[in-house]
């Protein structure tokens, strides 16, 4: 694959990753705001992307900020906030198109620039706090994506298993925080939360397109002065993941129809350490695809499972396993479920799964830089774990993983947590 040269410019208080490509239709600006992941601020966090989507000083209302969109040949703007390892990175996503598909000369991508500024920089306000009426309808949503967690009770499984595996560590919180939090937000606090992501956030604006870096650069750095002004950066150590004395069982009923068993492993290895990638082939092994050992012997061997698959977090350094069963089938399925990790830890694997695997990895890879958020994605893992690695060497570094690799990073991974929603007695 045709690497995609990335040009870093430093400056003060922001750093901005131009990537030059005329491969895509559209240009992008993808803003990620990092701070730590704290209980104090999840939810202030995650409400905070969508009260400045909402509407900026010169567009008070969403209609207004759409509408303004539209003027720009059907412009989008979208918002995220995630954890990636013990950070919370807020996603600020501004697409337009590229501007050498249009009839006139209309400079789309300065533009996007200074309506990206304005939405960080000058949002609507009531004096000197948020929108009252604004802050309450986006907390009610904001508590229905909370509540909409448990009633995916794969993805409330997934919830539980890392709370109960991380206690006391900032990764058992979850993206969105919890109802309660929500419900002491106040358009005060929030306006007073803003500027202090304005103050000691890092932030990274990547710009991917066919664009003229040096015009862009200038823009951006006069557009975004106020950071410089501001910014601070706190930086943060991810929690080292402690040894495992005990492995620790937790049950819980509800009114559930097929019971969600969820493992979780430490793996004492992340994105910034020399064996990353082996530990990404070992779990492509162990779980993570349709060849797998997980989804081979525990879903169709034995037929255990609904559903088996694993995923590695690779900032924190945890394997979970996810699997979906019949409530009488938990013992079993427990021991298969370690008995497929003890044959990687043996290395029973064949050189023919372990190619196909590679192959798996990096078509995912290559499909994932296929788009421009994709390939910023990719590019930002090096931000987050302070490792430098670029597509090529990351494809080099799958090819070069041996099987004595695979088996030493395997031999590292303990099992931390089981976790199982049953269902209540009378549903058995």
């Amino acid at each position: 694959m045709e690497q995609l040269a990335e040009t870093v410019h430093e400056l003060k208080g922001l750093t901005v990753h131009s990537m030059k490509t005329s491969k895509y239709k559209t240009n992008s600006l993808i803003l990620m705001i990092k701070a730590p992941l704290t209980k104090e601020t999840v939810a202030m966090r995650a409400l905070l992307p969508h009260l400045l989507q909402n509407g900026t000083a010169k567009s008070p209302t969403r209609k207004q900020l759409r509408e303004r969109l539209d003027d720009m040949y059907g412009a989008m703007l979208a918002t995220d906030v995630q954890k990636k390892g013990e950070e919370h990175v807020i996603t600020i996503r501004l697409d337009v198109a590229n501007e050498r598909f249009l009839t006139d000369s209309t400079p789309l991508f300065e533009q996007a620039i200074e309506l990206l500024a304005e939405v960080v920089f000058e949002p609507n306000l009531e004096g000197n706090s948020f929108s009252k009426s604004v802050v309450e309808s986006e907390k009610r949503s904001l508590k229905q994506r909370i509540q909409s967690v448990y009633d995916d009770k794969m993805r409330y499984a997934n919830v539980r298993v890392t709370e109960e595996m991380c206690t006391n560590e900032p990764f058992a919180l979850t993206a969105f925080g919890q109802e309660e939090e929500v419900d002491s937000i106040t358009p005060e606090t929030m306006f007073n939360y803003y500027k202090e992501v304005l103050a000691s956030n890092q932030f990274d604006l990547y710009m991917v397109g066919a664009i003229d870096d040096r015009q862009a650069v200038e823009l951006v750095s006069s557009k975004f002065q106020k950071l410089a002004e501001a910014n601070s950066v706190t930086s943060t150590k991810t929690t080292a993941s402690p040894e495992i004395v005990d492995v620790k069982i937790v049950n819980e009923e509800q009114d559930v129809k097929q019971g969600k068993l969820h493992m979780g492993f430490r793996t004492y290895t992340t994105y910034g350490d020399d064996d990353y990638v082996a530990m990404q082939v070992c779990n492509g092994l162990y779980g993570a695809f349709s060849h797998s050992k997980l989804f081979i012997n525990v879903r169709e061997k034995e037929s255990l499972a609904y559903y088996a698959a694993s995923r590695y977090e690779s900032h924190k350094g945890i394997l979970m396993v996810m699997s979906g069963i019949e409530f009488n089938k938990y013992d079993r399925a427990v021991e298969i479920i370690k008995e497929q990790f003890e044959a990687m830890k043996k290395g029973d694997f064949t050189d023919a799964e372990v190619e196909q695997t590679k192959a798996m990895l990096k078509n995912q890879i290559l499909e994932t830089a296929d788009v421009a958020r994709g390939l910023v994605e990719i590019s930002y893992h090096q931000v987050v774990s302070g490792k430098k690695r670029s597509i090529s060497e990351w494809m080099t570094e799958i090819d070069a993983v041996t099987k004595e690799d695979i088996v030493n990073v395997a031999q590292k991974v303990r099992l931390d947590t089981i976790y199982f929603l049953t269902g209540k007695e009378e549903n058995k």
